[in-house]
């Protein structure tokens, strides 16, 4: 499902140049969910922007969902990701001048759907996560967690194959944390989504299938 070889990715100035990703193989295989952790700034939000087509590597080769990825232009990255991909941030982005299905339609309007399916779809998405009575509410109308249950609506509602999740329960407590990692392992045992989420919870990191260490943008386990 996702394969890199040799992935490495330095960033580079007129005076510095430092290595966010030092050499990376890893293979993830269909259905899995894998945590990734370490401290900050050792390249785990590169290594999720890197397999999810949001930043490109320096050297090495990624295969996504069967495809060789870092050669596409920048049209079809953009399609592999819309179609292959869901993201979710610990920051939610969510609109706020726009209501909750409203936010949850945006990825199908890049989609030949009609605004009849793409509702019904977002609200499809919304009850899975327990929101389907907030439909029409504002993102300043809701709580940490329900922001949260939207914004993996929002990934979810375009049934990709992949979730990437970069600390999605990070500015949550930790009830509302239980019950956001709840509705990822429910969408990964149930529909067989493969994930792969950033996360300084060792808690949260327990209750994935494994776990990937990075130290100074190495696999150290």
């Amino acid at each position: 499902m996702i394969q890199l070889e040799n992935v490495s990715k330095v960033y580079r100035t007129k005076t510095i140049e430092t290595t966010a990703l030092n050499e990376i193989n890893l293979t993830i295989s269909e259905g899995e969910f894998v945590s990734i952790m370490g401290p900050s700034g050792c390249g785990k939000s590169t290594l999720l922007n890197v397999i999810g087509l949001l930043d490109e590597p320096t050297e090495g080769k990624i295969t996504v969902a069967g495809e060789s990825v870092q050669n596409y232009n920048s049209k079809a990255t953009s399609k592999f990701r819309n179609q292959k991909l869901g993201f979710i941030f610990q920051s939610f982005h969510l609109i706020p001048d726009l209501s909750v299905i409203d936010n949850v339609e945006l990825p199908l309007l890049y989609r030949n759907v009609s605004a009849k399916e793409r509702k019904e779809l977002s609200a499809a998405a919304l009850e899975s996560v327990g929101l389907k009575n907030r439909m029409d509410h504002f993102p300043s109308q809701l709580s940490g967690g329900q922001k949260q249950r939207v914004a993996i609506a929002r990934a979810i509602v375009g049934n990709p194959a992949i979730l990437l999740a970069d600390e999605p329960t990070g500015n949550l407590d930790s009830h509302m944390g239980n019950e956001v990692m709840d509705i990822l392992l429910k969408l990964n045992q149930e529909q067989n989504t493969t994930i792969v989420m950033v996360t300084h919870d060792e808690n949260m990191a327990k209750r994935t299938n494994r776990l990937l260490r990075l130290y100074d943008g190495s696999q150290v386990a």
